[in-house]
């Protein structure tokens, strides 16, 4: 890895991705998304100040745990231009994310524990179909698999109750 002498403020995008473990690609990507900003020389190459080094790591933890890109861009938002989030940045943002990993949580846990119960039966509209269709939400609409047929050919694009006839 190469060592980045500390009198150096900007990093090229080789030495981003070197420190921080993230491919150009991404970190390319990250930038096109908000998550992280560079400078141009007047070579047209980017330079990134030190503090993207932890606004990756941010990032990638996040990513991790299921966080989508829109909310950790808008959780960095929160935090002044040029600042390298903090412990307490990251203790503060991720408390607001902790509901939403409870949620996932419980459904991994029930998929996990109902899995079998549904292999194979392919209606989505079964009361017993705890998995695509809990408490036999899509049952109260029609019954059949044809419901997915209905909603592809409606073409908005919505999955609704878990059920998406793209899965």
């Amino acid at each position: 890895m190469p060592q980045i002498p500390g009198k150096i403020h900007e990093l090229t995008v080789g030495q981003l991705a070197a420190r921080s473990g993230a491919a150009v690609s991404a970190l390319h990507f990250y930038e096109s998304k908000g998550l992280i900003s560079s400078r141009r020389t007047a070579g047209n190459q980017r330079r990134y100040d030190r503090d993207a080094l932890r606004r990756v790591a941010f990032v990638r933890a996040a990513q991790r745990v299921g966080i989508p890109l829109a909310t950790i861009r808008d959780a960095l938002a929160e935090l002044p231009e040029e600042r390298t989030p903090t412990r307490e940045d990251w203790a503060r943002l991720s408390r607001a994310w902790r509901a939403e990993l409870d949620e996932r949580i419980r459904q991994l846990n029930r998929l996990r524990d109902h899995l079998t119960d549904c292999i194979g039966c392919g209606c989505l509209s079964l009361a017993t179909c705890v998995l695509s269709n809990p408490d036999d939400v899509l049952g109260r609409q029609a019954s059949g698999s044809r419901l997915l047929v209905e909603r592809k050919e409606s073409g908005d694009g919505v999955c609704e109750g878990g059920a998406c006839g793209g899965r």
